[in-house]
């Protein structure tokens, strides 16, 4: 199997506006960069396990779920929280609470506070000192990150729809609901005993509040209990965004800050894709499953010519197909068990004769359909090829192959 095309699989060379292929055959970087913009800084999450800033059109290439590292490809997203760090300021107010400052941080610097419960009997929290207001009635987040102290849960509510969930900082596992279920919970490991925490809640009007409590059994019902004055949270890194699950931290201090969308395109040309027969694989996860068609494609910049594969807006679904003078030759589907963790997924085209092979199955054949002329495909994009349907996710993996694979070889490939 010889590849024309790898990006990726830990071998990563970024610069400012772009990132490159490798080839094997050379043990070296193909002069194929793939272009790239984000007009804006970012985050990831480094080798080191630490969070990091990269500047605009930096791409980034983000290790907190492999050591190998992967692609890190988001829409925009402005954090509505505007002071995300200082929780020492007016903007917060404590209740049954204190907060002190010169932690060590999930950047590797001593940013975090600590939520220290007071000795009354009361909730030990730390909120917003007013509503913000969302400017829509849809799907938020709000995350944070915290570790453990003498306490070992944490609890995040939306105070508009009281709706919030409880957090286990000690064994990294989601517990009860604060006061009611919100749509979704999640949390994730970091490095250094940090978790990021966060909830989904559908706004039930324009206002959102972020309430953070400290307790030491996280039992809803004991949200009232008589505090020892000294045990608490660390805290880091608040956040509340529009949409469904939450993206890369976004720091402020002082006002709002929005990330735009990362774009990553442009990669190859008609010398190194075979337009008549070869196989597309890639290594890729999604960020969340409710995300709407996100695809990859090899084009001629437009869809009218164009193989692409991705996540439909079905849950849980990898679909592909192959367009040949506007006209779609195939179109395939496939049910994966869960689209957050990687999958290996590559696509066999040639005339009469499309495949897709997932992790290691063949899951659909179809033995009609056309493909283009020779010297079509020129490109390969994180999008529909004409800047449509945009691929968000996270990108481990992705190899272009002139030749038609046996069954054996795509096996081989996708286990």
């Amino acid at each position: 199997m010889a590849t024309t095309l790898k990006f990726g699989n830990g071998q990563w060379a970024t610069k400012k506006g772009s990132t490159l292929a490798y080839n094997d055959e050379n043990n070296n970087f193909k002069p194929l960069p793939f272009n790239f913009e984000r007009s804006t800084s970012a985050t990831r999450v480094n080798k080191q396990g630490l969070i990091e800033v990269v500047s605009n059109n930096e791409p980034r290439i983000d290790f907190k779920d492999d050591a190998n590292g992967a692609l890190l490809l988001e829409p925009s997203r402005s954090n509505l929280i505007t002071y995300s760090e200082d929780f020492s300021d007016a903007y917060w107010t404590k209740s049954g609470a204190s907060v002190t400052s010169g932690f060590s941080s999930p950047d590797g610097t001593t940013k975090a506070f600590k939520l220290v419960e007071d000795n009354n009997i009361s909730s030990h929290r730390v909120n917003f000192n007013s509503t913000i207001s969302l400017g829509v009635v849809a799907k938020h987040t709000y995350s944070l990150f915290a570790k453990k102290g003498e306490n070992n849960f944490i609890g995040i509510l939306d105070l508009a729809s009281v709706k919030g969930r409880w957090f286990n900082l000690n064994d990294g596992t989601i517990g009860e609901a604060r006061a009611n279920a919100p749509i979704s919970s999640k949390i994730e490991e970091l490095s250094n005993g940090w978790y990021k925490c966060s909830i989904t809640v559908e706004a039930t009007n324009s206002n959102g509040n972020m309430y953070v409590y400290t307790s030491s059994d996280g039992i809803d019902s004991n949200i009232s209990y008589q505090g020892d004055g000294t045990s608490g949270v660390y805290i880091y890194g608040a956040q509340l965004e529009q949409g469904s699950y939450a993206t890369s931290y976004i720091p402020t201090q002082g006002s709002v800050v929005t990330r735009v969308a990362d774009v990553c395109s442009d990669g190859g040309n008609e010398q190194v894709i075979n337009s008549t027969e070869g196989v597309l694989y890639y290594e890729v996860s999604a960020q969340d499953n409710s995300i709407t068609t996100s695809v990859l494609s090899i084009s001629s910049g437009s869809n009218a010519n164009s193989l692409y594969s991705g996540f439909s807006s079905s849950s849980n679904t990898i679909q592909a197909q192959i367009i040949v003078g506007g006209v779609a030759q195939t179109n395939m589907s496939y049910v994966v068990s869960d689209r957050t963790k990687f999958n290996k997924v590559a696509i066999l085209y040639q005339n009469n004769n499309h495949k897709m092979y997932v992790n290691g199955v063949e899951a659909v054949v179809d033995t009609n359909g056309s493909v283009p002329s020779a010297n079509t495909f020129d490109r390969l994009n994180f999008d529909l090829g004409q800047g449509s349907f945009d691929f968000y996710g996270n990108v481990k993996d992705v190899r272009l192959y002139n030749t038609a694979l046996t069954d054996a070889e795509l096996i081989a490939l996708t286990s």
